[in-house]
């Protein structure tokens, strides 16, 4: 298999050129698994370990190779694990705040040309975790789509007012209903996959990710759970990877997330809620917040009903949280920054 059938094209050619060196070769990330990560190249595929100067000067557990990242790689001579030396820059990028009270980013995948995110038709449909969704693929500048599984749990009469729920809040991202039980709709799915390109498979616990992959591959080569009786989705991956399908198109499937905290979307939050960026443009004060000056076009027009008081309360939740995240996030980046001055200065006046 050759780099350019893993998605490698001009992009990243131009970007790693410098960064390869001697007895090194390009490769992508297909596994992670802690501190060991398994890559492909032009016909092999093998464990690696970074390289003691990547580990060393690496900071922050964003810059550690993710599944999709292409890698600049030393392939051992005899058996042994390969060892990366530096990543190429990332074209696209999803992440999350990492779970927990630590203000910090969690890579889930790069380099994808489009993000599908899955929400069953039954206890899982959520607008506002669709909205988090969305936020955090526009964030990393990845094109979104929106699979709503499980379609045979519920009526025709019924998707078609979950789809217009979808589009009545002015999400304009294209939408594929499907049934992973009676085939429904992957026809339909199996036709967005193009050769050489990735894709990632976003959602819950129990939506249906794993199971859709199955069906892409026509054999159930990953296990699967059934849902709990409270409703609750049941984890089945456990790390993320990255397959190559019959016909050519990469799909990574991701575990099941729970908690989707975001960090810097505060300025791609336009995107994603635009019906309410067109509102803003009409209220009085070019600074409004929204939350209570006189003349602000969103807050009259979600008193007139013309925009949901759920779809509002959501938009205003999450600017806050990011913003919040941001402060902490940044901070916490000067501070690291202080701290290695003043190694450096120590250091230096050992020496001296």
């Amino acid at each position: 298999m050759e780099l350019t059938d893993l998605g490698f094209d001009g992009w990243f050619e131009q970007r790693s050129t410098s960064l390869l060196h001697p007895g090194q070769s390009i490769a992508r990330v297909t596994a992670v698994d802690r501190d060991a990560f398994l890559i492909r190249g032009q016909g092999a595929e093998r464990y690696a370990e970074l390289a003691g100067k990547l580990r060393f000067e690496t900071q922050a557990a964003m810059d550690l190779p993710c599944v999709g990242d292409w890698v600049c790689a030393q392939w051992p001579a005899a058996e042994g694990p390969a060892l990366i030396h530096a990543i190429v820059p990332r074209k696209t990028l999803l992440r999350r705040k990492r779970p927990g009270t630590t203000v910090e980013f969690q890579m889930l995948a790069s380099n994808i040309d489009v993000a599908f995110i899955i929400q069953a038709c039954d206890y899982d449909f959520n607008m506002r975790r669709l909205d988090r969704y969305l936020v955090m693929a526009s964030e990393g500048h990845t094109e979104a789509r929106i699979v709503l599984s499980k379609t045979d749990l519920i009526s025709s009469v019924e998707l078609e007012q979950k789809i217009a729920q979808i589009a009545g809040t002015g999400i304009s991202v294209p939408i594929v209903p499907l049934s992973n039980v009676n085939g429904a709709g992957l026809d339909d799915f199996r036709a967005l996959l193009a050769p050489r390109k990735t894709y990632c498979l976003l959602g819950s616990s129990g939506v249906g990710k794993t199971t859709l992959i199955n069906r892409l591959i026509g054999r159930d080569a990953f296990e699967t759970k059934a849902v709990s009786e409270t409703g609750e989705g049941v984890h089945t991956t456990t790390r993320r990877h990255l397959l190559v399908l019959e016909g050519g198109a990469m799909m990574i499937d991701t575990p099941g997330m729970r908690e989707l905290g975001l960090i810097g979307t505060a300025e791609v939050m336009q995107d994603t809620f635009a019906d309410m960026s067109e509102l803003a443009l009409s209220c009085r004060f070019s600074n409004c917040t929204h939350g209570s000056e006189p003349g602000c076009s969103i807050l009259q027009a979600v008193a007139g009903g013309t925009l949901s008081q759920e779809r509002y309360g959501n938009y205003l939740k999450l600017k806050k949280e990011s913003e919040f995240h941001d402060l902490s996030y940044f901070q916490k980046q000067r501070k690291d920054k202080a701290f290695g001055r003043f190694i450096k200065a120590a250091k230096k006046s050992m020496k001296q």
